[in-house]
């Protein structure tokens, strides 16, 4: 699947454009991060960009959110490593997150929030305002994006990364894309 078929899918099954925000966060992240740890970064940038597509129709039900999700793209054709980690990448299902793509999505899908809330406080409201410091500073104000679980975006040691690595690396990504991103 391509990339622009891919996003014709997302919009096909996703209406929030906060989320599709988030979606096209992922899958810049997950991309600079493949090429950071020479993995293939079209599958890596599929999978964050396709990671939410039934939040829509699973919203309130977290134990379907991801399950229907790999459903489509197993449908869609897509290879089982991607729906594998669109799958596990919802703590919800206990699902063991084997590959480095499984353990990159869990990880990166908390941070984008993280970030985004980080730029949002700054006056400007840009991406471009902040750097990694303040995002980290942001990190450990537990009150801060409350939604960003600090465990799963900690668990980027799993993919032999700091945090200050990672969240230098998250941010420089979603910097890249901020006019898409309205940051």
């Amino acid at each position: 699947m391509t990339r622009d078929e891919a996003l014709t899918l997302v919009k096909a099954h996703v209406k929030n454009r906060n989320l599709i925000k988030h979606m096209l966060a992922v899958e810049a992240v997950m991309r600079r991060l493949a090429r950071h740890l020479g993995a293939d970064e079209e599958d890596w940038s599929l999978a964050g960009l396709l990671h939410d597509i039934d939040y829509d129709q699973t919203a309130d039900d977290p134990a379907a959110h991801s399950q229907v999700g790999a459903e489509i793209l197993e449908r869609e054709g897509l290879p089982e490593h991607i729906v594998y980690a669109v799958k596990v990448h919802n703590h919800y299902h206990g699902l063991p997150r084997k590959a480095l793509l499984d353990k990159a999505l869990y990880a990166v899908d908390p941070l984008t929030g993280l970030i985004v809330a980080a730029a949002l406080i700054h006056p400007d409201k840009k991406l471009a305002s902040i750097d990694s410091e303040f995002v980290l500073n942001r990190y450990r104000e537990k009150s801060f994006a409350r939604g960003a679980d600090r465990s799963v975006i900690a668990s980027c040691d799993e993919l032999g990364l700091s945090l200050e690595e990672f969240v230098s690396l998250g941010l420089e990504a979603m910097q890249g894309i901020s006019k898409e991103l309205g940051l």
